[in-house]
Order: structure tokens, then sequence, then C-alpha cells
């Protein structure tokens, strides 16, 4: 499943287990209005609305958020560009989740799918009330055209939908994705999360381009969506639309839900700039991700007044294993050597800057899915071990016999015997001290790299971290820029170390070729940040796309997540378990679901009528 894409979280439902039936066709397997990925869908077909919707909720009102950096595209198709924020308001999908169960996908778009036995495709059947907000109807060769579309021009779709070979209309309502392979249990479902664009807003009926979807563009583009693009100040806000003639209102899947009549969203410098326009009560919802200011800065005048609300939740994260991270470029020399890696691992000092800089908030991230069953821990046994002894001749020996275990620092002795350690590290690798300098012991060079940031707040964490390399003789630079130049530099891996974030499932599956598989290793806009390419790694990901089962894609995933750290490829940091919210009385909401907080969809306006 594919729960995240670096800084905007991307929903795709994997697993592929029993199926709720919709109706027999002995053609090509029983229609399913919904699928689970554990047990059975939790709603029966004809359910009214999800069980933490509102359906009293009244609809009006103004939502106003935040957004960081800026923006130029309202076209979601390309991955270069900066999309703005929301988009999702205004695109639908074939299918959508459930945030009370874990991976469940119900009709929306379609109203039902159906695969055959081998899985080497499936065909989703569209609900034939789908429309456009010009009144034009969702069609197969929409379908088809959103696919190709995405998948000739984003890296990211290209990666995730390399399997899937071609879509094609196959009906008045249905339309059909063939696969390069079978078996595959992920496939018929990760298709079903397709944003779906209107192709005759694109080319006239001859063909004719009218407008290119390969192009950034702040034209307003046709949606199915609740909302519709109302107004635009680009680079600086963009407002949506409840359409009043949504087609899908009376759906189950939304009733009770999408009931503020306009979403704002207001762009900010940076994140200290958009916490005080929240204090101030320019937009209504902030995420919290600094813990000192969750503990010191909420001390003004609404928040004791009652006007603001906060709130510290786990449902969001119950289904996430969280990486937060420093990683370095494997590409580029001399992080590609393992020895530089682990040294730089053995430099950062977490139980210090956690105490200094973060009010000891946090754990430390000790797995790709930390805080989930599916982080390994300990030596490998049973069915880990055997998947391990299955690619013994292509992962490091010492995840055989030696549990990974990050450095300990906190105290003098502790900074010390690593930052010692870590030096041996790099002598072992080649290089020495000079004058103070660490430099190659062959060519004299000396080792500087420079950290490339877009958030200035977390230099609070990597000046520290700068400082103990410099006790190394290492010189690491900060640099910090805009969003929009960030994001060009990571998609094309101009960079030497930079800070990500992966929020993984509990459900992996094909994504993991795009986070790190050799294939997207050097495709620009992938999420393979480190640069990884590594025949091992490939193989536990083959183990996880292909297990037949839960225990087995439990045991893949924690061979996986032992390999992935036992190379060293990144530089862990931490995380909380808590999502810190805080909210002004403008807006409210029910009760959450167990898996997430729907927003903002099952919130509304208290200002409505």
């Amino acid at each position: 499943m594919w729960i995240k894409a670096a800084r905007a979280i991307v929903i795709a439902v994997a697993g592929l287990s029993a199926p709720a039936v919709l109706a027999e066709d002995n053609g090509g397997g029983d229609w399913h209005y919904a699928t689970a990925l554990t047990g059975s869908p939790q709603y029966a077909q004809d359910f009214a609305h999800f069980d933490y919707a509102n359906p009293d909720a009244p609809k009006g009102g103004e939502l106003k958020l935040s957004a960081t950096g800026t923006f130029d595209s309202l076209n979601p198709v390309p991955y270069g560009g900066n999309k703005a924020i929301g988009l999702g308001l205004v695109f639908e999908t074939l299918m959508t989740s459930s945030e009370d169960e874990i991976n469940a996908m119900y009709g929306l778009l379609a109203e039902g799918f159906r695969y055959p036995e081998d899985l080497s495709s499936v065909t989703y059947r569209l609900n034939p009330e789908a429309k456009f907000s010009d009144g034009e109807p969702v069609t197969p060769e929409d379908v088809v055209f959103s696919f190709d579309s995405f998948k000739a021009l984003n890296a990211q779709y290209a990666n995730y939908y390399r399997h899937v070979t071609s879509a094609e209309a196959t009906g008045e309502r249905e339309v059909t994705f063939h696969f390069d392979e079978t078996g595959n249990r992920e496939l018929p479902q990760i298709v079903g999360q397709l944003l779906v664009l209107p192709k005759h807003w694109f080319e006239d009926e001859d063909g004719t381009v009218v407008h290119d979807i390969s192009a950034s563009t702040l034209e307003k583009i046709v949606g199915s969506g609740p909302y519709v693009v109302d107004t635009v100040n680009p680079g600086s806000s963009i407002t949506y639309r409840l359409n009043d003639d949504y087609w899908g209102r009376d759906l189950n899947v939304n009733v009770g839900r999408n009931n503020f009549g306009t979403v704002k969203y207001l762009y900010f410098a940076d994140l200290d700039v958009a916490f005080e326009a929240f204090r101030a009560g320019t937009f209504d919802f902030w995420v919290e991700t600094r813990a000192k200011r969750w503990a010191t800065g909420y001390n003004f005048p609404a928040v004791k007044d009652g006007d603001v609300t906060r709130e510290a939740v786990p449902n969001p994260l119950r289904t996430a294993g969280i990486m937060q991270a420093l990683v370095p470029n494997n590409r580029r020399a001399p992080f590609d050597d393992k020895r530089v890696r682990e040294a730089l691992i053995y430099a950062f000092d977490f139980e210090t800057i956690n105490k200094n800089q973060l009010s000891d908030a946090y754990a430390r991230d000790n797995s790709f899915w930390f805080g989930t069953d599916l982080a390994s821990s300990g030596l490998p046994k049973g069915e880990e071990l055997q998947i391990l002894d299955s690619v013994r001749d292509l992962v490091p020996p010492d995840v055989f016999n030696k549990a990974n275990k990050l450095p300990v620092g906190g105290t003098q002795e502790e900074a010390r015997a690593n930052l010692q350690k870590a030096f041996e590290l790099l002598r072992e690798a080649g290089f020495e001290r000079q004058g103070g300098k660490l430099v190659n012991s062959e060519t004299g060079e000396p080792f500087a790299f420079e950290i490339l940031l877009d958030n200035p707040t977390l230099q609070v964490v990597v000046l520290p971290y700068v400082e103990n390399l410099r006790k190394l003789g290492i010189d690491a630079t900060v640099r910090v820029v805009d969003t929009s130049q960030y994001q060009n530099r990571v998609n094309d891996f101009d960079y030497d170390m930079i800070w990500e974030l992966w929020a993984q499932s509990l459900s992996p599956g094909n994504e993991q070729f795009n986070y790190w598989g050799s294939q997207s290793a050097d495709q620009p806009g992938s999420e393979n940040y480190a640069g990884i390419s590594d025949p091992g790694v490939d193989a536990l990901i083959q183990k996880i796309v292909f297990a037949d089962d839960r225990d087995t894609l439990v045991a893949a995933t924690k061979a996986l997540d032992r390999v992935l750290l036992a190379n060293d490829y990144i530089i862990p940091l931490y995380y909380s378990r808590d999502y810190r919210i805080a909210y002004w009385n403008r807006i409210t909401h029910g009760e959450f679901p167990e898996y997430g907080l729907d927003f903002p969809a099952g919130w509304w306006s208290t200002e409505a009528e």
C-alpha cells in the first residue's frame, strides 16, 4: 500500500482478501462492491453512512487552512512543478477508503469491480450517475486517459503502476486494467485509487489538444469531486467551493461528509510565520510538529479562553510505521561506502538532542515500520529467518547474528566513544586527519557535504549534528531553500543529504519498489531518496509483493526492514506516536474513526446554519 509520498499523504489501498460480492458474472469473476485487507468489509452493501460520519452535520461555513511555500499548478498529473494543495477535493478515485478499518475500499466513481482467478487483470464498472462538475458523464475513456497520462508523465505513478501494462474501455461503463504478471494480490486494488480527470477538458472529440495534460496550469480543471476551484491567487491562496450539484452527495461513503461551504488554503513562507497566523485566528486548524512548542507555546489567550482546543490523538498513526531520517545520497561518494554511512550514524547523538532541543518528547526511530508489528527486532527467527536464508548470498551476513541497534549517546563518555567509533570507521574507509580536516588519504580531498532543508525549524536538530561532524573534521553545511527549489532538487537527486520521512502502511506492497528498488534509484521523481540499488533488497520486496498470507507478509517485511537497517542507508531520527492538533472553535468534529481524523471531510463549521 502506498500511504505517503514525502510531503503529501497519498492513500492507496492494498491487499486482496475477502471481497464483498455485488453480483455474479461467470465471464470474468464475481462483481464486488468492497474489499478488506483481512476478514470481511465492515459495512454491508446497503450501509447508510460510515459510522464516524454525522449525517446531521450542517452544510456551509468556511474552513481556512495553511500551507507553506507556494504553488504554480492545478494540474495533478506531471510530477514537476508545485501543485496546489487540496486538489483531492476536486478529483475523485474509482474507490475510496474507510478510516475505521485497516485498508478497506468501497465504491466511489466505480460501483463495483471484478478480477479473474489468476489476478491478471481487474475490471471496474463505473457508477452510472458519476459526472464531472460541467455535467459531462465520467466514462471509461476518462479513466484510460487518466491512467495513460499519469503513467507517462509522473515518475512516482510510473513506478507504482509499472506492472499495469494498459487500460482499455471494455464496456459502456467498464474499464479493464491489464497486468504483466499474475498472482500480484495488490495490483487489482492499487488502480482503484487512480485519480480520474476529464479527457474532454484536455482534448476535443477529434483528439485535438485543448489543454496540455503535461503542462502546469492555473486554469480551473473540471473534476468530479465534491468541490470546484473557486478563486486562485497564484502562490498565495486557493479557495474551493462546495458544488451544490455534486453527483455523489448522497452516496453512502459521502453522507455526513464534505460539509464546509468553502475550503481556503493560505500559503505562508515558513512554519513559524504560519503558527503566528494561527494564533491570531487567520486560519482554523494546525498540526503541531514541534514538541517544545506543544509544551510551551500554547499559553496565548485563545487557548486559555477555550476558543482554541488542543488534542493529542493516536488515531492517524495507528496504521502507519514512521521512519524520519537524514538521508545521504548513496549515488555520490563517499556515501556509497557503508563504513562512511555507519560513521555518520555514530556521529548523531539523539539522546542529547532529544533532551536539549526536543523537550525529551520523542522516541528514536529504530525501524522503517516504527511502532508497528512489522518492525524487526532481536535476531531473525521462524519464517523471517527462512526468508533471509533464501537470499543469504545477497544480504549482509550480520543480519543473521547481530540485532540492529543504534548507538546510544546522552553523556560525555558515550558521545566520546561514539565519535571515536565513527573516526575508526572513516579511517577504514580511507580518510585521515590533516590540520583538523578530514581528507581522503589518496586524493587529499576534504570530506565536505551539504545538508539540504526546506524548513528552517529543522536546523534546531541539524546544527548540533553539524557540530559533532566538525569534531571529526567533516565540513558539513546547512542550506535552507524554498519548497519549490527543494522539491525540484529532490526530484533530480541533486543533493548530498536531505531530511525526509516515509509513512509505511500495515500492508506494504508495490510501493516498496518506489522507495528502495533498484529500478527507482535513478528514476527522477521517485522516493528512493537514498539511491538504493541492491539485489538483496529487490528480492525481499518481491517476497512482500507476492506474499500469500498475512504471516508471510509480516515475515518478509521484517526481513526487508532488517536488511535496510543493516546497510545503514539512512541516519534514523525520531517520531511521536501522538498526532498533535489544535483548532479554533469555528470548526468541530464528531467521534474520530479508529484510524484517522476524517479531516476535513467529516468536520463541519459551527457557524453554518
